[in-house]
């Protein structure tokens, strides 16, 4: 009886293994053969569309690795008419951001392809950052813009070690390899070396400001590089962004054209797909 109910559980193993690797091929089929394909009737003119949500950070859909070569794609279509990049963030990496911006401004003088951004519910900080290497910013009058600034959080637990009675031992080569350990009283010389870094990585994020939107900003730098926000209503008058509308304002404004040919869209349904199967396998060979 034993070794019917351990062949029987084999066999709902085996079965499970052959069905989640059919899936997974058709399903990365279709993910394949669907981003080839128009996601709106192309009769004519269209353009490339990259739809970009979250934080922009590593290992999620909005970093570099996973973004520039979408950008690659989308620009590289000769048929389209143009790049937009539809954004709803609150920002990210300094570093992700930057690459995500340096790529977009070397594809578009690649490719000489106009790019324009259209913010959704926030535009802000590394995912402005993003957008200034666009050529036109499109944003809705509530959409928050702007918080050109850098910032570094951090706890400190000295108190809570101290209470508890533990002694902390940590050997170090280097006299400031421990710098910033929340578990070691912060120095003065810490809070300054840690504002020098960011003062750095923030001036940089002026700059690019600065180069894309030359000539446009109307608001006094020494406001709005204070990692302040505001709504696109205001961030039009400050000279943030180009526009107030939504994405179809943006095609058919900028070229003459509400239609659309989508990339990344379909990779990042078969990555959700896919592991939501994963989840399903790993649960059902749990409970086999």
């Amino acid at each position: 009886m034993k070794e019917k109910r351990a062949d029987r559980r084999w066999r709902n193993i085996r079965f499970i293994l052959w069905f989640a690797l059919i899936a997974y091929i058709t399903l990365a089929m279709l993910s394949h053969f669907s981003s080839s394909l128009p996601t709106t009737g192309l009769g004519g003119k269209y353009v490339s569309l990259i739809r970009l949500d979250g934080m922009i950070a590593p290992g999620n859909d909005f970093s570099s690795s996973e973004l520039v070569p979408i950008l690659h794609d989308a620009f590289s279509d000769k048929n389209a008419a143009g790049v937009v990049l539809d954004i709803n963030s609150p920002g990210g990496t300094p570093v992700q951001a930057a690459i995500i911006h340096d790529a977009i401004l070397a594809y578009k003088k690649e490719y000489h392809k106009k790019v324009i951004i259209v913010g959704e519910d926030m535009l802000t900080s590394g995912a402005y950052y993003v957008a200034v290497a666009g050529d036109q910013i499109y944003v809705n009058p509530n959409t928050i813009t702007g918080s050109i600034g850098v910032i570094v959080k951090s706890f400190g637990f000295t108190d809570i070690i101290k209470k508890l009675g533990v002694t902390r031992r940590v050997y170090t080569a280097g006299t400031n390899k421990d710098r910033l350990d929340p578990f070691l009283p912060e120095t003065p010389e810490d809070i300054q070396k840690i504002k020098s870094v960011i003062a750095e990585v923030h001036k940089n994020f002026e700059q690019a400001v600065l180069a894309g939107r030359k000539g446009k900003l109307r608001g006094d730098p020494s406001k709005l590089f204070t990692g302040d926000f505001w709504s696109g209503e205001t961030a039009l008058t400050l000279g943030l962004v180009d526009h107030l509308g939504n994405l179809m304002d943006a095609t058919k404004k900028e070229f003459d054209t509400t239609e659309y040919k989508e990339y990344g869209g379909s990779n990042n349904i078969f990555r959700l797909l896919s592991g939501q199967l994963s989840s399903a396998f790993d649960s059902m060979l749990y409970w086999a």
